[in-house]
């Protein structure tokens, strides 16, 4: 039976190998580069920043599986063979962002780090609260998790917009795409939720003059950003810029150019920012193996792959 390997630095790989063995006894699971074995043998790899190169020796592969959301620690690699690359989309990893995304948005709304000085300094104060029916969210990047999410924030009452590449339809939410719709799509926005891939076009998007044309003043009383998609998407020091200077009221960051976040970074002492750990929607390698098995499965029995990468898209 063909074999699956796991390459993966930067996590313990134990965990998605035990997960997919226990969901598959009978197939071969290596890990790179422990049991790499016989190269040939190797059909389908479940990858995670896995070393350049090491596609290219793998002659009878047939599709890459990654680990997280993003493809783009698959797309770098200048050897990369003509096999398609999927994307990890599963149910638990779609409701762990929307989780994350509906806790941050409500966590700025509902004014929660004002009150959290306030209880430090032991302040009784109630502030005026908008109700979400008043307070104009957008979310950039409506793929299954932007989708997902941009739905549930509308259920909460909020005024949802989305902004994709292409021309997108959800129900009951005002959608903008391309260049000329990115212009309308923030002068509305108060609150920016940020759930876009990387690629050429998306890299370094949140700067300075992006964040400026936020709305600033509508029932929030300031603009807010929310970043659960890729560091490389941001420019931390425009943020920063933005924060001091008021075009953002507070920020939440989950995601950054450099992981860990270095110590030294000021972003982990400003008095506007949340950071969390990368871990706004960290998969399950339970689910993840779940989600492989099933899609090699329709493979081997005829079907397509699906959430295949577009590589001129990047995603």
């Amino acid at each position: 039976m063909p074999a699956i390997l796991l390459a993966v630095t930067g996590t313990d790989p134990q965990p998605w190998a035990e997960a997919l063995q226990a969901l598959a006894p009978q197939r071969d699971i290596r890990l790179w580069p422990d049991r790499l074995g016989e190269s040939a043998d190797v059909a389908y790899l479940c990858a995670w920043h896995a070393p350049r190169g090491l596609f290219a020796r793998l002659p009878r592969l047939q599709a890459i599986f990654s680990l997280g959301a993003g493809v783009e620690h698959i797309l770098v690699d200048p050897e990369l063979p003509d096999v398609p690359v999927v994307r990890n989309v599963e149910p638990d990893l779609i409701v762990r962002m929307t989780e994350y995304v509906v806790l941050h948005v409500l966590l700025h709304h509902r004014r929660q780090r004002l009150y959290g000085i306030q209880q430090r300094e032991r302040v009784w104060h109630e502030h005026a609260q908008p109700v979400a029916s008043a307070v104009a969210v957008g979310v950039m990047g409506l793929g299954e998790l932007g989708a997902a999410a941009a739905v549930a924030l509308a259920r909460l009452g909020f005024r949802v917009a989305g902004f994709s590449r292409t021309p997108k339809t959800l129900a009951g939410i005002e959608c903008f795409h391309g260049e000329p719709g990115l212009e309308a799509f923030l002068r509305r926005t108060e609150i920016l939720v940020c759930l876009l891939p990387v690629t050429p076009a998306t890299q370094g998007l949140l700067d300075l003059k992006l964040l400026r044309k936020l709305k600033r003043d509508g029932a929030s009383g300031g603009a807010y950003l929310i970043n659960a998609a890729r560091g490389a998407l941001q420019v931390e020091a425009d943020i920063l810029a933005a924060l001091d200077e008021g075009s953002l009221a507070g920020a939440t960051l989950d995601v950054f150019a450099r992981e860990p976040l270095p110590p030294a970074s000021p972003l982990w002492r400003h008095p506007k920012v949340t950071i969390t750990p990368h871990n706004a929607a960290t998969s399950d390698p339970r689910a993840f193996a779940a989600n492989v098995l099933r899609q090699i499965e329709r493979f081997e029995s005829g079907l397509p792959f699906e959430h295949v990468v577009d590589r001129a898209r990047g995603y």
